[in-house]
């Protein structure tokens, strides 16, 4: 492969910006213009380091930088490369059109790879050659049977996985016919909704809370009831006040989503009593359960769950990567019969050989170890980013790190408004969503949400935390 480089000399010693700021400039910019196009070989830091007649550490510096940003990635023996996955001639900036929804700006989720960019794991450390030679395993034991329509209730193989997995790690007692593989957390709302809700229903969410829920509820004529949270997580009480006749309550007991408390066992057990009481429906979206860095996993709430009331939705986005498409649901067994009804209608989970590969992962033990390492690997980058930010933004902002997920919360100090701050910096190229996006009136305290995982050290996060501590 031939190796691309930008025009990076001569630089200048007496520029206000460091030597490895200005190589980074150049090779964005190149990037950003079509000169350097995705998968373009570019010189490897040793040869820059010869070539510029610079430490070595500073030409890292800069290539830390971009691969960070997701422009460029280390490929091993073969070099370093411009991303693939950047389309040609990607612009540098990101502008967010201006929108009166109060979902303007957050994009559930954008297809790129930037600095803090919510919804994503650590894609540098997901195995990918295991993956590969999985892949590569199934698709050549691939038999004709094989290449018909997939199972519509999902392969039973990783049905049988999840099941298992579920018993162990969450503490959830379920059969393989109780879970449903479905393409992503949308996908397993909308199911739920079509077998157990009707247009006109009233639905707790949890406020401030995930903004997809209120959308995918909103189109099926859903109404949604606003339940305010405090650090037990979501108030019941003021549910049964404010909705009494809610048909369901949809809840991220484990790291709610977005401010990360806990649902506590009194408010677990309360909401449980609602639901047996009132015949009505719990909808526990355990979206990353597994990372928690203060103790062990909290159970799921479908683990105290002794009348049937809850579904579980779980997902393998956060735990895996995104691009599978790839969740599963969870539901009482005796609504087994109604789901499957349902599914044949609205089937549209992932293709079968992806569902074979997942199976295969889980099978010989790469899932748990995984999931072990990520544990790990974030809390490292967790406390890297948390004091990388604070060495740059100072008493601007009040870094709240909560005890697990894979966000942390930036609360501003003072009079600005996070939504335009969240503009400035998708401008710079960094990403941010706004906390007051995430209510249901668009308001409240003003917040940015932040992911850390893929933020590789403390003095990368330190940068962009300077980059931002100029755009408040």
């Amino acid at each position: 492969m031939t190796v691309v480089k930008p025009d990076i000399s001569p630089l200048d010693p007496a520029a206000a910006e460091p030597f490895y700021r200005q190589i980074y400039d150049r090779f964005r910019s190149a990037i950003a213009s079509g000169v350097l196009m995705p998968g373009d070989r570019i010189p490897s830091a040793r040869a820059l380091t010869r070539e510029l007649g610079l430490a070595r550490g500073t030409i890292e510096a800069a290539y830390s930088l971009l691969a960070a940003e997701g422009y460029i990635q280390a490929c091993g023996q073969a070099g370093t490369i411009v991303s693939p996955d950047l389309k040609p001639r990607m612009p540098a900036s990101m502008p967010v059109p201006p929108s009166d929804s109060n979902l303007a700006g957050t994009s559930f989720r954008p297809d790129s790879i930037l600095p803090f960019q919510m919804g994503l794991p650590a894609l540098d450390a997901f195995p990918r050659k295991i993956w590969a030679r999985l892949g590569a395993r199934c698709a050549r034991a691939m038999q004709p049977a094989d290449m018909v329509h997939p199972a519509v209730y999902g392969l039973p193989a990783l049905r049988s996985q999840i099941a298992a997995y579920l018993q162990v790690s969450r503490g959830i007692n379920c059969s393989p016919s109780q879970i449903f593989v479905t393409s992503g957390y949308r996908h397993s709302i909308s199911l739920i909704a079509h077998a157990l809700l009707k247009a006109g229903d009233r639905v707790w969410l949890e406020n401030p809370g995930y903004p997809p829920t209120r959308d995918v509820l909103g189109h099926m004529d859903i109404a949604p009831a606003a339940i305010p949270v405090d650090r037990d997580g979501m108030v019941v009480a003021e549910g049964i006040r404010l909705a009494p006749r809610a048909r369901a309550a949809v809840v991220t007991p484990a790291h709610q989503s977005p401010l990360c408390v806990s649902l506590s066992l009194p408010r677990r057990l309360e909401l449980l009593d609602w639901a047996a009481r009132n015949n009505v429906w719990i909808i526990e979206d355990d979206y990353d359960g597994e990372y928690r860095y203060v103790s062990r996993p909290l159970p799921a709430l479908k683990s105290l769950d002794r009348d049937g009331r809850v579904l579980y939705a779980g997902t393998f986005s956060k735990v895996l990567f995104p691009s599978l498409r790839l969740a599963y649901l969870v539901v009482p067994e005796a609504q087994v019969a109604r789901f499957e009804e349902v599914m044949q209608v609205f089937a549209g989970s992932s293709p079968e050989l992806t569902q074979q590969v997942v199976a295969a992962f889980i099978t010989e033990g790469y899932f748990a170890r995984h999931i072990q390492r990520m544990r790990k690997l974030y809390a490292e980058r967790r406390n890297a980013t948390v004091a990388g930010l604070e060495h740059a933004l100072g008493k601007q902002m009040r870094i709240d790190s909560p005890p697990g997920g894979m966000h942390l919360i930036l609360r501003l100090q003072g009079e600005g408004s996070d939504r335009q701050l969240v503009a400035r910096m998708r401008e710079e190229g960094l990403y941010a969503e706004a906390l007051t996006d995430w209510t249901v009136r668009g308001d409240g305290e003003q917040a940015l949400l932040l992911n850390f995982t893929n933020i590789p050290s403390e003095s990368v996060a330190e940068n962009f935390g300077r980059r931002i501590a100029r755009l408040i």
